[in-house]
């Protein structure tokens, strides 16, 4: 049976590198393209594809707020992330947020074709070189981690992307379909839970834990 792939990159290039390696491999198709976390989201609910291969860091939706969505609202599609950060804080919230793998992009041929075949048999994979304390600690329960951005909810690291990538609060509740206050209460409430004052600080701190690029 062809297992039908999406990719999600911003980076044209990267997806095309992809898709190059992807063509290589034997009952493998490449069903769509995405550009964006939203534009993923879409082509997800419509294309239905069996696995949706997303960079951790793209504009408007990240990859890790793509792979909770999809966990959630559309399960059978399973969501493995492609990253070139092998960081303990990203595979944690990757796997937390309901990802079947975590691929780095310094990968082969070969470890794409295990990690795609592992996880059509309902398996997870992990690229090893992430760390194997991350693994083990996910796996075995782990101790709760006090990282604030954990206690976010989703609209607030979605609105938390937005204002890092430059948006003005009125662009931000055209956005999001929200009114400009419900955008001004929730950048209220992440700066009273991260306590960070200003947006400087906020963008600051969405690039340290990674949502955008450090170059937004």
């Amino acid at each position: 049976m062809t297992m039908r792939i999406l990719l999600a990159d911003d980076h044209a290039l990267v997806r095309a590198g992809l898709r190059a390696l992807l063509a290589e491999l034997p009952d493998v198709e490449v069903v769509a393209e995405a550009g964006d976390g939203h534009e993923a989201i879409g082509l997800i609910r419509e294309k239905k594809p069996d696995v949706a291969l997303v960079d951790v860091t793209m504009p408007k939706l990240n990859g890790i707020e793509v792979a909770a969505r999809v966990k959630k609202e559309m399960p059978e599609t399973r969501v493995v992330i492609v990253s070139m950060h092998a960081d303990d804080a990203y595979v944690h919230r990757a796997l937390v947020a309901g990802a079947a793998g975590y691929l780095l992009k310094t990968a082969d041929r070969a470890e794409l074709e295990m990690a795609l075949r592992a996880i059509g048999r309902g398996e997870r994979w992990l690229s090893p070189a992430v760390s194997k304390k991350v693994v083990a600690g996910y796996t075995g329960g782990g101790p709760p981690r006090d990282e604030p951005f954990e206690r976010l909810t989703p609209r607030q690291r979605e609105v938390l992307q937005l204002i890092a990538e430059g948006l003005s609060t009125k662009e931000i509740a055209a956005r999001l379909d929200v009114s400009v206050k419900t955008v001004d209460t929730h950048r209220t409430e992440l700066m009273e839970r991260l306590g960070i004052h200003g947006v400087a600080g906020l963008v600051r701190y969405a690039i340290r834990v990674g949502i955008v690029h450090p170059e937004v």
